[in-house]
């Protein structure tokens, strides 16, 4: 299993993990940020294929931000 460390930038959560096992999400824990809204999407991550994951977060903007959570989750997935 490998573990993805990201720390990312322009949103309000601080840090998130993914672990990743033949190419499927196992879990996501991210430290910060809208903890209800992150809780539901880490959940909903579990058992998806990272490719699939990549493309429907991929892009997604938070209110006048340039990216968001999701968008920063996707590119920490495109470390895997």
């Amino acid at each position: 299993m490998e573990t993805i460390k990201y720390t990312p930038r322009g949103v309000c959560s601080r840090a998130m993990e993914i672990d990743v096992e033949d190419g499927v999400i196992q879990d996501v824990r991210v430290l910060g940020g809208c903890n209800g809204n992150l809780k539901g999407i880490c959940s909903l991550l579990r058992g998806m294929k990272v490719e699939d994951a990549i493309a429907r977060m991929d892009g997604i903007k938070c209110g006048g931000k340039g990216t968001s959570c999701p968008d920063q989750l996707a590119q920490a997935l495109k470390l895997a």
